[in-house]
């Protein structure tokens, strides 16, 4: 991807932040169990609307948040006024050295500069701290999700449906990886709401992005597995963890 396109489409999120944080699935909470172990303080870098803290809420974590985006953060603290939210970068981490257990990563890894990024988490990690990615896919084995991906692709590209590796890095193990299947109760319209928010169709031209979404539209109306009210969106979270040597 040109480095234009690139930077336009990783800072698409906020001017969405309230459609991305009503229509985008959440994290299953036993796959952000197994990415964080036993951790008790957890950075959750590129916190966006917060959708992974929510989880790492619920399992009782202590959480510190960073997100780029100023909208992004205002939703974040919002909806999280107890959580300390702070402005950063995965490159520029405002966080002392060896201060948390895990950092963890939703939907977010495959944006980041990974050469100036991996120092920056691996100095605050603590030894043996835990750096983990996670990413919400369409589970595409279900044809009529194949389909839908396929009439969601644009000039710029398809929906990203692919979690970001974690690297082989001389300071970190060999990563893990799981799979969690779950799924999302969306109906015909709010499935157009989430396709919205993807950044290959919001960075579209607008021609272009008002045929897909056509498209799209006319597809769920139609397809008897969405066409009749509540319907589940078949969803794999693929979780990635490498402990830090």
């Amino acid at each position: 991807m040109e480095p234009e396109l690139f930077a336009r489409r990783a800072s698409s999120f906020g001017a969405a932040a309230a459609d991305y944080h009503r229509h985008r699935p959440g994290y299953p909470v036993e796959a952000v169990a197994w990415a964080v172990g036993d951790a008790e303080r957890v950075l959750d870098l590129a916190a966006g609307t917060g959708k992974l803290t929510e989880a790492l809420l619920d399992l009782g974590i202590e959480v510190t948040a960073v997100e780029p985006d100023e909208r992004l953060r205002e939703w974040f603290h919002r909806l999280f006024p107890d959580v300390a939210v702070r402005d950063g970068t995965a490159e520029a981490i405002p966080l002392r050295d060896a201060c948390v257990d895990a950092v963890v990563v939703g939907q977010a890894y495959h944006w980041f500069d990974q050469a100036a990024a991996i120092p920056e988490m691996l100095r605050v990690l603590r030894p043996g701290g835990v750096l983990a990615t996670l990413a919400n896919h369409d589970d595409q084995s279900v044809p009529w999700v194949a389909e839908l991906a396929s009439l969601a692709t644009t000039s710029i590209g398809p929906p990203r449906n692919h979690a970001a590796r974690v690297p082989e890095h001389p300071g970190l193990k060999p990563p893990e990886q799981v799979q969690v299947h779950h799924a999302q109760r969306r109906t015909a319209a709010s499935m157009l709401e989430t396709v919205k928010t993807h950044s290959n169709v919001s960075q579209a031209p607008a021609a272009e992005r008002a045929e897909v979404l056509t498209r799209v539209r006319d597809f769920l109306s139609a397809n008897p597995a969405t066409s009749t009210g509540e319907f589940d969106r078949p969803l794999i979270t693929t979780v990635i963890r490498a402990a830090k040597r």
